[in-house]
């Protein structure tokens, strides 16, 4: 990114030791990637799906949150040891290692499903800020577009990661929320640890959609490509095929920060459910189709304060989530293009990498004005991301075991076994998708 300036040397948070006794800022250096990336996951359209779950089954569906949790964090965290160990991202390691018609597919689709993702949830930040103030929504729109597309093309990249953990405080709203509100912990322990299965179709269509908003292929290629760019940005590190005396820190580091990233992304997912389970399901309020819908619904029954920081939250959240849909997009592209990539070059050393990013990010904000239903787009979005998702995971979880890509860091033992097993129940919930909509 251009910067002006040359910034001090970062201090490298694999040689921090993020165990328990450690101080909370060396804890805090050691979460990046991992938590931006769980942060990431909660943007306005899952704010929506999981209101929805919320609103229409109360207490019903929270259990997906325990259930989602172990089978996220093995994805996000072997997608991690991917990028760190080899020095590519997974496009990079698709084009190297496998036939080239599997990466153009891939591709394509990630784009298509990233871009009109990155639109809605342009469109909910519009919304939820046309709550807050009096303005036209295209303000809002062109707004934030022109802020995510000058935060990823303008700022040096150690400041662009500083903004996106910051970003991440926007997601205590939702803790703050379910301060305001009365909550009834018997149904809702019920509803956590006894779950029970309902055939309807709305009720398996529901599940689906909470399990294609926390696993979604965006958030692979995002986590696997910062590995990558932290490689760069720290001087002492190597890829651990080439430098495998790193190994122990770095996968120590890696399994804090994910471990932590997913369980504070799945928490608010739960804050999400369980606020308007007691609020907006419980007076009878059982159809929700936006985020900005929701924290609207909210004002009337739970007060001033929760519709406040919910729809604060909508905007925190987009500001955070729409840089990683559009970034993750250009890491796939650039990598199965071999084009110079990575937020910590330049833009004159990346054009092509950085009008990707600038170039989605715009589609997306066009969206928002050619009368296409943000409902529809979104459904599809979900739609392409099941799909993208399943042969994705296929492949990371084949190259993971490829001791000719991974060397003696192999993905083994249990979070092999989770990480297929997450790659089955996606297979599973696409299936599922597919035949309840026809």
């Amino acid at each position: 990114m251009a910067s002006a300036d040359t910034p001090r040397v970062p201090d490298d948070p694999e040689r921090a030791d993020p165990v328990v006794g450690t101080s909370k800022p060396q804890l805090l250096q050691v979460l990046g990637p991992g938590l931006i990336t769980g942060a990431s996951d909660d943007d306005p359209s899952g704010i929506a799906t999981y209101s929805q779950a919320g609103a229409q089954f109360g207490y019903g569906l929270t259990w997906t949150m325990l259930f989602t949790y172990p089978l996220m964090a093995a994805v996000q965290m072997i997608s991690a040891r991917v990028g760190r160990t080899t020095g590519r991202g997974i496009a990079g390691n698709l084009r190297v290692h496998y036939p080239a018609w599997i990466l153009q597919w891939v591709v394509a689709l990630l784009l298509i499903a990233n871009t009109i993702n990155l639109g809605a949830d342009l469109g909910a930040m519009a919304d939820a800020s046309r709550l807050l103030l009096p303005a036209p929504a295209w303000l809002f729109i062109v707004l934030f577009a022109a802020i995510c597309v000058y935060m990823q093309v303008f700022l040096q990249y150690t400041r662009y990661v500083a903004v996106l953990k910051w970003l991440t405080l926007a997601l205590f709203a939702y803790f703050a929320a379910i301060v305001t509100i009365h909550i009834d912990w018997r149904d809702l322990a019920s509803g956590l640890f006894l779950p029970k299965f309902d055939k309807a179709k709305e009720y398996l269509t529901t599940i689906v959609a909470v399990f294609g908003t926390t696993i979604s292929p965006y958030l692979f290629f995002w986590q696997a490509a910062e590995e990558v760019e932290d490689i760069k940005a720290y001087p002492h590190r190597n890829d651990l095929v080439d430098a495998p005396e790193q190994g122990r820190a770095a996968l120590r580091r890696i399994e804090v920060d994910t471990l932590v990233g997913m369980a504070f992304s799945n928490l608010v997912a739960l804050a999400i459910m369980v606020t308007t389970a007691a609020t907006l399901h419980k007076n009878g309020v059982t159809s929700i189709e936006t985020s900005a819908q929701a924290a609207e619904a909210l004002r009337p029954i739970a007060g001033q304060f929760a519709f406040l920081v919910f729809a604060l939250g909508i905007i925190g959240t987009g500001l955070l989530a729409v840089p990683v849909l559009a970034g993750s997009g250009a890491y796939a592209l650039g990598e199965a293009r071999r084009w110079p990539t990575g937020f910590s070059r330049n833009w004159q050393e990346a054009k092509a990498f950085y009008a990707t990013v600038a170039l989605a990010t715009l589609v997306g904000m066009v969206m928002n004005f050619s009368g296409l239903d943000p409902i529809k787009a979104l459904y599809w979005s979900a739609v392409l991301n099941g799909i993208v998702a399943v042969p994705v995971m296929v492949m990371m979880m084949m190259m993971a075991a490829r001791s000719d890509i991974m060397g003696r860091f192999v993905v083994a033992g249990a979070l092999k076994w989770l990480g297929w097993i997450a790659t089955a129940v996606m297979a599973a919930a696409v299936v599922a998708m597919l035949v309840t909509s026809f």
